[in-house]
């Protein structure tokens, strides 16, 4: 079984992020990037899946600039067995990712695809779902469980009252939850080994896919900052200002 593993590179989790001074997005000038945390994830269930003999090869894919090439050598340290880069110096939104995998899959017919819920940067949760519509494969998304035998895969889920464990048919789109497993670190022989591995590059049009922005973002700012609470003499006081100030009863 191929299973493919789309990875993005992000602003590192560590890093405070600082909007630009004409609010059109977010500074990225020396800062620290890194593999989005929840893709780090997908790529270590993907790569026990394979240490299982539940997967015959792992595939980790981007979509992005050039630079994408360090995230996906990230990947290939931590056990994917070749990698693919998408080029492109486009601001790439969900559904191009969405159609970019989709291309690939047509082109590669892999059984399993694996990614993060969402990317901490955009926070949009969409790629996965949007992937399973067009390919029409079944998904499971935020999964903190997942095993695959006898050609269905059984994924448990978190949602507002517990657990939920869904069967789906393969082939499926799968997105992973925090509560997956604990991503494993590169060690230094595998990074040696990783610049060895495969990185094949294409461009959106080797596709035949359009990647132009559907979305234009008008202007990002700060988040207000959060105002010092008071203290109030009784009960009387501490509900007249619920009621007339914060308006919340």
């Amino acid at each position: 079984m191929k299973v493919f593993v789309p990875v993005k590179r992000v602003v590192d989790y560590n890093v405070k992020v600082r909007v630009k001074s004409d609010g059109t997005g977010v500074d990225l000038a020396n800062v620290k990037m890194s593999m989005n945390p929840f893709d780090e994830i997908a790529i270590e269930e993907a790569v026990r899946l394979k240490e299982a003999g539940v997967a015959t090869e792992v595939v980790a894919i981007s979509c992005g600039t050039a630079a994408s090439q360090e995230t996906l050598r990230t990947a290939l340290a931590i056990g994917a067995d070749r990698a693919i880069l998408v080029e492109t110096d486009a601001d790439v939104q969900p559904l191009a990712v969405a159609k970019l995998l989709k291309a690939l899959v047509d082109k590669e017919g892999p059984q399993l695809v694996i990614l993060g819920k969402q990317a901490i940067d955009d926070d949009s949760n969409q790629t996965g779902q949007m992937l399973a519509a067009l390919l029409g494969w079944s998904q499971a998304t935020f999964a903190s469980k997942v095993v695959i035998a006898g050609g269905k895969a059984a994924v448990t889920r978190e949602v507002d009252g517990g657990l939920e464990t869904l069967e789906l048919t393969m082939p499926a789109v799968v997105t992973t939850d925090l509560r997956l497993n604990e991503p494993r670190y590169a060690t230094l022989p595998n990074i040696m080994k990783a610049k060895k591995k495969p990185l094949d590059t294409f461009k959106p049009a080797d596709l035949g896919v359009d990647v132009a922005p559907r979305l234009t973002t008008l202007k990002v700012v700060e988040p207000a900052k959060r105002q010092a609470g008071i203290k109030v003499a009784d009960v009387a006081q501490l509900l007249d200002k619920l009621k007339n100030e914060a308006k919340v009863i």
